[in-house]
C-alpha cells in the first residue's frame, strides 16, 4: 500500500483555563523560541479526542475499546450474558484463567482493613496495568472462555486453544486502538504501533501562568465573625495555541486488518475512523478545570494536508513569538500560517501532491482562505477529506 499521511493543523483561542496541570496543579509550560509558551500534552488531547468519538456518536460503541485494569471482570460479564449457568466465582475465576493465557498478567488486589474486617469478598483480579481492548476481544475471549468452561485450565493448556486465546487479543482491533496504539510492557506481542501522533500544543506567543485567589462563604455560618469560610489559589493562563496531529492512514488500514463489519472492505472502516479522527480531534477539548474556567473555545482555523511525502508540522512559523500587536493573536497567526505553509512546500517539492483544506472562522483567518479548498463547515470538511482518502487508498500502489 502506498504511504498516505493526513496532517491536521489548528489554531484555537482559549481563554483563562488550566486544561493540563503539572505536578504543582499549575497549566502546564514549554519554552520554544526562547520564551515561555503554554502548553497542553499530547496524552490530554488524545483523551480528549477518544472520549469524544463515544460522546458526541461519531462511531458505534461496538468499534472502540476499553482501557481498564478490571479485564477480568469485564470478559466475566460477557460469559455470564454468554452462559448465565456460570456466574459470580466462577465467571471470574474462567475469565482470570483466559485473560492470563492470552498473555496478560493479574494479581488480585489487597484489601483495605476495614473491607476486611466487615467481611467483603476478596477483590476480583485486575490485571497488573491498564489494557485496551476492543469490545470484539472481550467478547472473543469470553466465547473462548465458554467453550471449554466444562474444564478451563485443561482448555487452556492445549497450545491451540493458548494460541487462540493470543490471536484473539491481537486482532479486530477498535478503532481508537487502531488510531493511538497500545502498548503492553511486558508483552511486546501485544502491543499495536499507533497510526497517529499528536504533538503538544503550544501557544504561538509568550505566556505567563497568573494566580487567583477565590474565597467561598459558609452559607450555614450565622455568627457575626466576618471572614470566608475557605480560601485559596489555582494557576490559569490564556494563550492562543497551535495544535497539530499527523495520521498514517497506511498504519491506520495495517492496524485494522479488515472490516469492523461484516463484508465490508478495509477501505470503508478506514474511512469512517478517518473522518472520526478529523472530527474528533478539532472539536473535542481538554476538560482540565471546566467547571472553574467554562473554556469552551473551538478552533479559529484549521488545515487538513494529505500528503505522500512524510508528515510537517508548522510549528516553526511560531518559533519567533507572536507580538499581538494587532490587538490579538488569533490574525498574525494566520498570516504567518498563510506565508509559511506555501513558502516549504515550495522549498520541499510538496506542491504537486499535496491536497489541502481549511475551515476558517472570521475575519482575523482570511489570509488562509487561499491556500486550499475551503470547507464551510465541520461536516463539508469531513465528508471531503474521508472522501480523497478512500480515493487513494483504491489506487494502486
Amino acid at each position: 500500500m502506498n504511504r498516505i499521511f493526513l496532517d491536521v493543523h489548528a489554531l484555537q483561542t482559549v481563554p483563562p483555563s488550566n486544561l493540563n496541570r503539572d505536578d504543582t496543579g499549575a497549566p502546564k509550560t514549554a519554552v520554544y523560541g526562547g520564551v515561555p509558551r503554554a502548553r497542553v500534552s499530547s496524552q490530554a488531547w488524545k483523551r480528549a479526542a477518544r472520549t469524544y468519538f463515544s460522546d458526541e456518536h461519531l462511531l458505534d460503541a461496538s468499534e472502540l475499546g476499553v482501557r481498564t485494569k478490571k479485564i477480568v471482570e469485564a470478559v466475566a460479564e460477557r460469559i455470564t450474558a454468554l452462559d448465565p449457568a456460570i456466574d459470580g466465582e466462577a465467571a471470574l475465576r474462567i475469565a482470570d484463567e483466559t485473560v492470563k493465557a492470552a498473555g496478560l498478567k493479574t494479581e488480585v488486589p489487597k484489601r483495605k482493613a476495614t473491607a476486611a474486617k466487615d467481611g467483603e469478598p476478596e477483590p476480583a483480579p485486575e490485571a497488573k496495568y491498564l489494557v485496551f481492548l476492543s469490545r470484539r476481544q472481550l467478547d472473543g475471549l469470553a466465547r473462548l472462555a465458554v467453550d471449554g468452561a466444562d474444564n478451563i485450565t485443561a482448555h487452556l493448556k492445549d497450545k491451540k486453544t493458548k494460541d487462540q486465546a493470543k490471536e484473539i487479543a491481537d486482532t479486530h482491533h477498535s478503532v481508537d486502538i487502531a488510531l493511538f496504539g497500545r502498548m503492553v510492557a511486558d508483552s511486546a506481542d501485544f502491543n499495536v504501533d499507533a497510526a497517529v501522533q499528536v504533538a503538544h500544543a503550544i501557544s504561538v506567543h509568550r505566556v505567563e501562568n497568573e494566580s487567583d485567589y477565590y474565597t467561598a462563604v459558609d452559607d450555614e455560618n450565622t455568627d457575626e465573625e466576618t471572614g470566608a469560610g475557605m480560601i485559596g489559589t489555582i494557576d490559569f493562563n490564556s494563550s492562543t495555541l497551535y495544535r497539530y496531529a499527523a495520521l498514517g492512514v497506511h498504519q491506520l488500514a495495517a492496524n485494522l486488518g479488515e472490516g469492523l463489519r461484516e463484508d465490508e472492505p478495509v477501505t470503508t472502516p478506514v474511512r469512517r475512523a478517518v473522518e472520526a479522527f478529523v472530527h474528533g480531534f478539532t472539536a473535542s477539548l481538554p476538560t482540565g478545570k471546566i467547571n472553574t474556567f467554562g473554556h469552551h473555545t473551538l478552533p479559529d482555523a484549521v488545515v487538513v494536508k494529505l500528503r505522500t511525502t512524510r508528515p510537517v508540522s508548522f510549528v516553526a512559523a511560531f518559533e519567533e513569538p507572536v507580538r499581538g500587536d494587532q490587538g490579538g493573536f488569533v490574525r498574525e497567526a494566520s498570516e504567518r500560517l498563510a506565508e509559511f505553509i506555501p513558502d516549504i512546500e515550495r522549498a520541499y517539492g510538496d506542491e504537486d501532491t499535496t491536497l489541502t483544506w481549511v475551515l476558517r472562522v472570521g475575519p482575523n483567518t482570511a489570509k488562509l482562505a487561499g491556500i486550499g479548498t475551503e470547507a464551510q463547515n465541520i461536516g463539508e470538511l469531513v465528508t471531503a477529506v474521508g472522501k480523497a482518502v478512500a480515493e487513494r487508498l483504491e489506487k494502486p500502489a
